[in-house]
């Protein structure tokens, strides 16, 4: 069966990723993935948590949050000091894939804050702001090595996520909201440039998957994310210049 915006089970959205979308930030960058949109934003500060003091080494955290209009409906706004549940999970798996590739000892003593901040949703937001905040960081550590804070780029490589899923009996790439609404199993899916996994977000939403289809959709998540890490190459390509 087609897919709802005509794609093939394997295609991608369109993906554009807008660097130094943000006049102030140390990093930023717009990403587009069919109609989801986020902006991610790099903050430095010459600090960092009070577990890490004197210790040598920097660290990154994330933020995440929703427009209450990103979606069909509005939303609420998150009381102050209040994250959602499903926030604060997602925060802290763009935290945790962004650090997989960030040598935290070579950073000295700050604190990279990536704020991420969904303007617009049609699935896979966490998989879009974890793509589009590798962006925001290598801008953010490039404005640092020009300013001499640091001698060179702390980067293990490259990081990008992508969700596949099983919808209709059929296994596809990059579900957008009305694909995830209806899978009957779905996966969020986190790599490096290095081939390695970072995370492997995966639930039967309707019926049990077996290891067959496990093993498919990993390489079919492969298979896109590689397209990501060269739409974030083509990015850092202009930024170096």
């Amino acid at each position: 069966m087609p897919r709802i915006d005509g794609r093939a089970n394997d295609d991608l959205r369109p993906v554009r990723i807008i660097p130094k979308y943000l006049a102030f930030a140390e990093g930023s960058a717009l990403i587009e993935v069919g109609m989801t949109k986020v902006i991610c934003a790099v903050s430095v500060e010459d600090r960092v948590p009070p577990f890490l003091k004197d210790k040598g080494q920097g660290w990154l955290t994330a933020e995440y949050s929703m427009l209450p209009r990103a979606t069909l409906t509005r939303s609420q706004r998150s009381e102050p000091g209040r994250v959602s549940g499903r926030s604060q999970e997602i925060q802290r798996l763009i935290g945790r894939s962004l650090r997989a590739v960030v040598d935290m000892s070579l950073l000295g003593e700050r604190t990279l804050t990536v704020d991420c901040d969904v303007i617009q949703a049609d699935g896979g937001t966490r998989t879009a702001a974890i793509t589009g905040a590798y962006v925001a960081v290598y801008q953010a550590l490039l404005t640092l090595m020009k300013m001499g804070a640091i001698h060179s780029l702390p980067l293990h490589g490259a990081v990008a996520a992508t969700s596949v899923g099983i919808v209709d009996g059929e296994e596809v790439l990059d579900l957008c909201y009305e694909e995830d609404y209806r899978a009957e199993a779905d996966f969020n899916i986190v790599m490096t440039s290095r081939g390695e996994f970072v995370e492997i977000q995966g639930t039967a939403e309707s019926k049990p998957f077996n290891r067959q289809n496990i093993d498919s959709l990993l390489n079919l998540a492969e298979g896109g994310i590689k397209r990501l890490l060269d739409v974030q190459k083509k990015t850092i390509e202009g930024l170096k210049g």
